[in-house]
């Protein structure tokens, strides 16, 4: 009996010890409390790391590889690109939550000749992005720092038009309530060119998962979901003019178009086709689920439940 005990204070101490020189290898180069969150920048040997700091945990946003600063360290990032596979040539990006800016960033290397804005509503994050992650801008990427309700808003005022909306806004807990409602995503398909596509960085595990699905179905019609087994991310990929009549062809042609580049990232297009599922052969929540809307976003009342 003692000999068990004794193993298993051990073990508790190798536990703790391995816990302990983890973190103290992790070395904060930057910290601050903006007017939304607790903001930090970790180091961990090539790896540096955004992160919001939400009761009492810390939430990764953003992270690059400094001695490879254009490969894609998350999952969802490299889920995020399936947008190119149905649009592949978009003309005008929009991005909602900059996080380091590394997705702008790949895109620019991608898409040299397209334009790109982002949308932020934090200026203490634009300054950490631009210093620390090195978030670029010139005459076709911009920044605005705006809520990201108020920036399509304005944009539909302006009869502005994009080919390719990225939604990726998180406050730390999760996506912003009104952010994720019917009207705020009717507003964002006005803001759609007529061919032009969403990508919604959203997740699995959620207890909000059948909300937002039938949400979005209520506004888009069937849209693609992109997941896989080793992230709890979940991307909606929904089309503007509904999803294509034939999808296999027109993966084909894309595949070929894109691969060497994709890869050169650490993207592989095939993985993301096999990720990829139509909404219209595996709809996995309730026909008559509620809906989210500005009069019903209960976000803040359900407990979201992500790893």
């Amino acid at each position: 009996m003692l000999n068990s005990v004794n193993k298993f204070i051990s073990s508790i101490c190798f536990v703790l010890s391995v816990f302990i020189i983890n973190n103290a290898m992790a070395e904060v180069v930057h910290s601050e409390r903006s007017l939304y969150r607790n903001i930090i920048v970790e180091d961990k040997g090539d790896l540096r790391c955004l992160k919001f700091n939400v009761k009492s945990s810390k939430t990764r946003q953003s992270c690059l590889l400094k001695s490879q600063p254009q490969e894609l360290v998350f999952n969802y990032t490299k889920q995020l690109l399936t947008g190119l596979l149905v649009n592949p040539e978009p003309k005008r990006i929009l991005i909602i939550g900059l996080g380091g800016g590394t997705m702008s960033n790949t895109l620019h290397q991608l898409l040299p000749e397209s334009f790109i804005d982002n949308v932020e509503i934090d200026e203490s994050v634009i300054k950490v992005a631009r210093q620390y992650f090195g978030y670029l801008e010139n005459e076709q990427i911009k920044t605005y720092s705006q809520d990201g309700r108020v920036f399509v808003k304005r944009a539909l005022l302006k009869k502005q038009e994009y080919d390719w909306i990225i939604l990726d806004a998180f406050n730390g807990d999760y996506i912003p309530e009104h952010l994720m409602t019917q009207e705020y995503l009717e507003e964002i398909k006005r803001l759609l060119s007529l061919s032009g596509i969403l990508t919604a960085n959203t997740f699995s595990s959620s207890k909000l998962y059948a909300y937002e699905s039938a949400t979005y179905k209520s506004v888009f019609g069937d849209f693609y979901q992109v997941s896989n087994s080793d992230s709890s991310n979940r991307i909606i990929l929904a089309r503007n003019n509904g999803l294509e009549q034939n999808v296999d062809s027109g993966k084909n042609e894309n595949v070929s178009k894109l691969a060497i580049d994709l890869l050169a990232i650490g993207v592989d297009v095939k993985k993301l086709y096999q990720n990829m599922r139509s909404t219209a052969a595996h709809q996995d929540w309730p026909d008559d689920n509620p809906i989210l809307t500005d009069q019903f976003a209960p976000a803040n009342l359900l407990n979201i439940d992500t790893d």
